[in-house]
């Protein structure tokens, strides 16, 4: 017992022996409580957004764990743990910065770069691809500090070739262009992003894995990315089993990673998937500060920080030569005509992709719903030919499911109705339009070609 007691005595003097080391500058606090996830905490006086080390007892060792301030009322401050709570206990010291193996510093700055290409991070920018540390030079993270004029904003001209023959055709879609995809769990959204990163005609590509569960991560990489998709990419992980707070930090160095290209005249397209795990992690941590919930336990605070971040993307490059066209999946759940972050997304995006159960459960891929998707970029940059057929095929597919059980039932008289007489005509040919396998490319112009040739069958 007694040399137990000594090896202990013995660790507390080597550990204090670390803290006089700490330069003059550290200041240090005492841990009040801890609720959920926020450490309430006294004695720290440093602005919102910076890191601080707290210590803990783990495996009979004191240690400590980095914490990120998030907020402060009076001389409280609330603490949010980069990775989980077990061993802080009360009254635990809770230091300014610390000096030990660089503890601090390490998550107060993030790489930036074109040696991040190919790489898989994560939400600090560091490596989980084992192929070594990043070199790039280290910079301080602050995804709050610019605002973007909307003045300066470069207007959506030109034409994003997305590879996809039913977005090219009927949802087409500019650079620079915001768009959502709305998708329940597992009816073919990965398989659609997955061609879009695969064949859409970009210099970068930035993808956003948030919430995702481990083994759908690496799998996204090498069979849905792909090898040569991968090397003009950087993808910026934060799994399922991770702090909330690291959820958040994804995709905020995600779209920083990709402002970061754009001013340096790159075409960039960023995915992030999904922003609906972005903001149930806002709101976890805003509901352990105690933050009012006004609608599905989100926090008012959301509707202000979603379309923050989306604005954040777009032709924001001030000379005009660079842009980041985004990407935004929203997990539908069920419940689509109740959900605020649906909501949101509509409000700001500049158009969304809507994926049907039914299609998907069809066999048809990608299960794009035609009549509920739209593009609102495209009346402005496509031709008024390509425009015009677009409208008469989406009133084609409109007219045919409102009168679908007709049909399936053999009611209907040929001759009734001259646009079902049509829809009826070229179905079979239209189904496999708007059908395309994962691997096969259709670029815009194969696009055009084959819709002019579908309607000519009319």
């Amino acid at each position: 017992m007694n040399s137990l007691l000594n090896a202990w005595f013995n660790k507390i003097d080597e550990f204090e022996k670390k803290i006089f080391s700490f330069s003059h500058d550290t200041s240090y606090g005492r841990v009040l409580s801890v609720n959920n996830l926020i450490i309430e905490a006294t004695g720290i006086y440093l602005p919102i957004g910076n890191f601080c080390w707290v210590e803990r007892i783990y495996n009979n060792i004191l240690s400590g764990i980095i914490c990120k301030i998030i907020g402060f009322k009076k001389k409280i401050v609330f603490l949010v743990p980069i990775y989980n709570l077990d061993g802080v206990f009360p009254g635990a010291k809770v230091f300014s910065q610390c000096n030990i193996n660089n503890n601090i510093t390490k998550y107060s700055s993030c790489p930036f770069g074109y040696r991040l290409l190919g790489r898989v991070l994560d939400s600090f920018g560091y490596p989980l691809d084992n192929l070594g540390e990043i070199t790039s030079k280290r910079k301080p993270f602050n995804f709050f500090e610019s605002f973007i004029n909307p003045l300066q904003r470069f207007p959506i001209t030109d034409i994003l070739d997305t590879g996809v023959r039913a977005i090219n055709s009927l949802l087409t879609i500019g650079r620079g262009q915001r768009m959502g995809i709305f998708s329940q769990p597992g009816i073919g959204k990965s398989m659609l992003l997955g061609m879009i990163s695969r064949h859409t005609d970009a210099d970068i590509i930035v993808v956003s894995l948030v919430g995702e569960r481990g083994r759908e991560v690496k799998e996204f990489i090498d069979n849905v990315l792909g090898v040569h998709s991968l090397k003009k990419s950087v993808v910026i992980v934060s799994p399922a089993d991770v702090s909330p707070i690291l959820k958040i930090q994804s995709v905020q160095y995600a779209t920083s990673i990709a402002e970061y290209f754009c001013k340096k005249n790159n075409h960039v397209l960023l995915i992030v998937d999904s922003l609906t795990r972005y903001a149930m992690a806002y709101r976890e941590v805003s509901n352990a500060m105690h933050e009012v919930p006004v609608l599905k336990g989100y926090p008012a605070s959301i509707f202000s920080n979603i379309p923050y971040l989306i604005e954040r993307t777009g032709n924001i490059n001030p000379n005009g030569l660079g842009s980041i066209t985004a990407f935004y999946t929203v997990l539908t759940e069920g419940d689509e005509y109740n959900d605020p972050i649906l909501d949101i997304a509509k409000s700001v995006l500049d158009g969304h992709i809507i994926l049907s159960k039914l299609l998907s459960e069809s066999g048809h891929y990608p299960a794009i719903d035609i009549e509920k998707s739209i593009s609102r970029s495209m009346h402005s940059i496509v031709n008024r030919n390509h425009y015009k057929n677009s409208i008469y095929l989406k009133k084609l597919i409109s007219c045919y499911y409102r009168h679908h059980d007709l049909i399936n039932l053999g009611v209907y008289s040929s001759g009734t109705n001259k646009l079902l007489d049509n829809s009826i005509k070229i179905w079979s040919n239209l189904e496999k339009f708007l059908q395309q396998k994962f691997l096969e490319c259709c670029t815009y112009t194969q696009s055009m070609s084959e819709l002019t040739k579908l309607l000519q069958n009319i």
